[in-house]
């Protein structure tokens, strides 16, 4: 049996492209890396949050994660409501209303349950006995979301009590999930209410961090107890430009140059990217190829599925075949 060895883990959002987070994560796992506590944006909060319970209780193998992976049905993920049904004026009404074209119940019901079979349902049941770390950040999953109301970025658990007031450990894990995983126009929005009154509209956060690798990494200045690995579905730019927003194609018809197409790129990715080509950072990133699936190909075939697996395992045995930690340490910390 391989030797245990502890790992943060930091996964990006991608839609659909998400099973390729799955791929790499058990890759992960079967060369023996324990995830101690996770970060996750819209696809990979979703990946984050069953792994991190499935870590919390120990009760899970790689090839379980594997199995519950490919048993997902995507085309449930499109559940419209009654008046979104109604052809051209329903998905128009719900852009204007900026409501979303899908409720997004289908994927929050098979959170909770998935959650519930490991006996998670809230952040407290995530948490941390772990003094290195600051009192808020004492647990094993956080979710990256974007609070459109008060304009900020808030990491789930770890903002609840500063930003709306609320206890943490009460607040459920399927409900953050929910909202990190709002597409906006997609999927419906999630409201939150403040212990002020204050309600909060919540949307993906992707719109703000799709790829938050340094969510995870010490504020205290000590080095690293153990390596915190990304793995992101973003392509490597600038080559691959035209396939990190794949819904933005129609904006190359009006011909070259396509700089509206790259601002709004710059907008969505540029952040990560910032970090992404930084080389401490670049060093611990499993980059797995996702170009052949857009985020929101939810008709995807299971031997599309099963091909992106197969690229997100690929990708960590490819990154793994030249990892080495004490050089790591020695080289950039």
């Amino acid at each position: 049996m391989t030797e245990a060895k502890r790992v943060d883990l930091v996964l990006s959002g991608g839609g659909v492209k998400g099973v390729g987070l799955v791929g790499a994560v058990v890759g992960l796992l079967d060369a023996g890396y324990q995830p101690q506590r996770i970060s996750g944006t819209s696809a990979g909060s979703i990946v984050g949050a069953v792994v991190a319970a499935a870590a919390h209780t120990g009760t899970m193998t790689g090839a379980q994660v594997k199995e519950l992976a490919l048993q997902i049905d995507y085309r449930k993920f499109l559940d419209p409501g009654p008046l979104e049904r109604v052809p051209l004026i329903g998905p128009s009404l719900a852009l204007l209303r900026g409501s979303g074209i899908y409720r997004g119940d289908y994927i929050h019901d098979w959170i909770r349950g998935q959650l519930a079979d490991l006996g998670v349902a809230t952040f407290g049941d995530l948490a941390l006995a772990d003094d290195e770390l600051p009192p808020e950040r004492r647990y094993r999953l956080v979710v990256t979301v974007a609070d459109v109301t008060t304009g900020q970025l808030v990491r789930l658990p770890w903002d609840y009590r500063r930003v709306y007031g609320l206890d943490p450990d009460e607040q459920l894990v399927a409900d953050a999930v929910r909202a990190s995983m709002s597409i906006p126009f997609f999927f419906r929005p999630v409201e939150l209410t403040s212990t002020s009154g204050r309600t909060s509209t919540l949307v993906d956060g992707g719109l703000l961090s799709n790829f938050p690798i340094d969510s995870l990494d010490r504020t205290d200045g000590r080095a690293p107890r153990w390596p915190s690995f990304g793995i992101t579905l973003l392509p490597n730019l600038p080559d691959g430009n035209d396939k990190a927003i794949p819904a933005l194609a129609a904006l190359r018809v009006l011909g070259a140059p396509h700089l509206l197409e790259d601002v709004i790129t710059t907008m969505l990715v540029g952040r990560d990217q910032t970090y992404l080509n930084q080389p401490w950072v670049n060093a611990r990133a499993i980059r797995v190829d996702s170009t052949d699936v857009g985020f929101l190909d939810f008709d995807i075939t299971e031997n599309e599925v099963e091909a992106q697996y197969l690229k997100g395992y690929g990708a960590t045995e490819d990154f793994l075949a030249g990892w080495d930690w004490a050089a790591y340490l020695r080289r950039f910390r």
